[in-house]
């Protein structure tokens, strides 16, 4: 889908020629500023780095100028699939509010249709590229004859043809970048566009990391030369631990503006000569070197399908702890089957490299190969030196050849057998997949017993899925039941970063076996997720729940420190007045809900899964979790249950704002 829209746009540049501006006549089209490592994908070269939008053509002849007709030549023939001529912006803002390890991104802009004839009309298409995990919130759109809102239905009420406009469902490109249309916008019309969206702070150095797509072509800039462009971007943060002792801001010149509590604003407008060329990077650290965490209680809100209390712990890593990392022993599950064949496996093994030599010489690993069977590197664990990293490097590069089927179980039995078990090291199994198996289920529940009592040797499971074809939710669980983190890939040029990141944070484990004494006290329990996950230097500890009960004013978190000694923390319980747990949590509640409701069958767990979609409106997770999968690629029972929530997302027009 990427490499077709890219070419769409790239058609719709060429179109856009036929427009006469007289003597405001733009320089050549070119192609938007892009970094070194993505311009040799050709699919990526016309792809949205910043909000936009797009007129649709089908026909060429309703290409021209609404305000000055050229009278050109008429066009024979219709682009099918349409090209994609992007529109000029007449002005943008961008709020961002970032509470804990997420951001909430507004961005406002006005867009006209400026090539088409001021006669004819198009469907215009919504782009909104999203930063690491980025979640739709909401879209809504302004123009002189109507107004449109993006709602979750489900698909029992999609059949009101009456209500929903012509537009199809949203869909996602690279499971990053969220498209919408709007139907029959005329020539000149302008269109007021708000977008909301959630994405996850990155975690690196001791420092939150928000980096919000708003790199501008230049083809988006209004021909007109003597129009005005303001550029307003304001950030707001509230870390819940304190107030922000350093920040940094590249290519946008923010200022701290104010400073009250947890909650520290920056803000920067000005007049500019063309819109932003550089996506808003902005990084900032809290608090001291120490270790720090919190507890923040909130109450549900009258439209809560849940009456239960909410509570969210972070814990975020202390400088002075960052280099004391567990020894580890480290086992690499690598799917060689023959659906990894071409530039999929050779991504992976760029990036297995990469996580062997980041490994301590203390450290002891093993990479095993599977498909149909599985082929070890060694019969054990193996040091991590250099000249062993050199015989699995060679013994990678002979042997990860793509072919044949799956088989997961083996290879997972195989890893736990391999650990010692004497409680001196942290065991990380490592699995890599773009594949689906039939025992997954099965896979799980053995898991699960092999992984009930918990403590230090027992082993933590991380999982990578590839792709739209694996079974996402089983790999999710899976992490679950591990202790251990899951990521995914969803386009090609993701897979070594991603990777890299993944095994990075597993494999810095500073404190493990996590306990927080006051939650066995609570009725009615549900904690996200199940299990709590060890702390990582490069990533903070955050868990969400829902209880019946009351908490003391602190409480005392407790863990295993890798000399073996104890650490213990007093942790403030305060009401998290200023911060919305529901929000900030919801994608991973949904994550997790999801997971344990294919997992268990449980019909109770989808409906919660439902309800908390359309009380937060969570637009896309729908789109590409539930409906954006080709669900004959999936084994059967994850393409029932995917099935089985019917839900959908639409282009709603509001006919009381129809004007005169």
């Amino acid at each position: 889908m990427a490499a077709e829209f890219s070419q769409a746009v790239e058609l719709g540049l060429k179109l856009s020629r036929r427009i006469y501006y007289g003597k405001d006549e733009p320089a050549v089209v070119s192609v938007p500023p892009r970094q070194a490592a993505m311009t040799a994908e050709t699919e990526s070269n016309f792809l949205p780095t910043a909000p936009m939008v797009y007129a649709e053509i089908n026909e060429p002849e309703i290409v021209d100028n609404p305000d000055v007709p050229s009278y050109q030549p008429y066009v024979h023939g219709r682009c099918d699939p349409p090209a994609l001529i992007p529109l000029h912006m007449q002005g943008v803002s961008m709020e961002v509010d970032c509470y804990l390890d997420t951001a909430f991104v507004t961005v406002r802009g006005a867009w006209r249709v400026h090539c088409v004839s001021a006669s004819r009309s198009c469907f215009c298409r919504i782009a909104v590229p999203m930063g690491e995990q980025g979640s739709v919130l909401g879209v809504e759109v302004e123009s002189p004859s109507k107004s449109y809102t993006i709602q979750l239905i489900s698909l029992e009420d999609a059949s009101d043809a009456a209500k929903v406009a012509i537009s199809k469902d949203g869909c996602l490109i690279k499971g990053q970048i969220y498209t919408v249309k709007v139907p029959q916008v005329c020539g000149r019309t302008v269109l007021s566009i708000k977008v909301r969206w959630s994405q996850k702070l990155l975690y690196q150095d001791g420092q939150f990391c928000l980096n919000v797509p708003f790199t501008f072509p230049s083809y988006v800039n209004p021909v007109v030369k003597s129009f005005g462009k303001s550029e307003k971007i304001s950030v707001n943060v509230n870390s819940g631990a304190g107030s922000v002792v350093f920040f940094q801001s590249t290519c946008h010149p923010l200022k701290r503006i104010g400073e009250e509590a947890t909650k520290t604003r920056f803000s920067c407008e000005r007049e500019v000569l063309i819109w932003s060329i550089d996506d808003l990077i902005f990084s900032y650290n809290v608090s001291s070197s120490e270790t720090v965490g919190g507890m923040l209680l909130q109450s549900p809100s009258l439209h809560d399908y849940d009456e239960r209390e909410m509570f969210c712990f972070y814990l975020y890593p202390g400088k002075r702890m960052s280099n004391k990392v567990f020894r580890k022993e480290v086992v690499f599950l690598v799917d060689i089957s023959g659906s990894m064949q071409g530039t999929t496996l050779e991504n992976v093994k760029t990036a297995l490299l990469a996580a062997l030599l980041k490994l301590n010489t203390a450290d002891t690993f093993n990479v095993v190969a599977f498909n149909g069977s599985s082929l070890p590197f060694s019969l054990s664990l193996e040091p991590a030196t250099k000249e062993t990293i050199e015989k699995a490097s060679e013994w990678i590069e002979m042997n990860f050849v793509a072919e044949g089927g799956t088989n997961i179980s083996d290879p997972l039995n195989q890893a736990i057998d391999m650990f010692s078990k004497a409680g001196d090291s942290l065991p990380i199994i490592f699995l890599i997949t773009d594949g689906a198996v039939e025992d997954e289920k099965d896979i799980c529940d053995a898991m699960r017993g092999h992984l009930m009592k918990g403590d230090l040797a027992t082993p933590r499971i991380c999982t990578f899925g590839i792709g739209s074809y694996c079974n996402h939710y089983f790999l999710q669980m899976l992490a679950q039941i591990g202790r251990g983190y899951y990521d995914a890939a969803f386009d090609l040029g993701s897979i070594n970063s991603r990777m890299e990141r993944l095994v990075s944070h597993a494999t810095s484990v500073i404190l493990a076996d996590i306990k927080i004494d006051a939650l066995k006290d609570l009725n009615s329990l549900e904690i996200h997720p199940v299990h709590i996950p060890d702390l990582s230097s490069g990533c903070p500890l955050l868990i969400s729940g829902r209880y019946h009960g009351s908490f003391p004013d602190s409480v005392e978190v407790c863990g295993t420190l890798e000399d073996g000694s104890n650490f213990e923390l007093n942790v403030k319980v305060q009401n998290a007045k200023d911060i919305p747990i529901d929000k900030v949590f919801a994608r991973r509640q949904i994550n997790a809900l999801t997971a344990h409701a294919w997992f268990s069958g449980s019909k109770q767990l989808e409906e919660k899964a439902c309800q908390l979609l359309f009380l937060i409106k969570v637009i896309n997770f729908c789109v590409f979790k539930i409906c954006g999968h080709d669900l004959t690629a999936l084994n059967k029972d994850s393409a029932v249950y995917m099935k089985s929530l019917r839900i959908t997302n639409r282009l709603f027009s509001s006919p009381t704002s129809t004007r005169s």
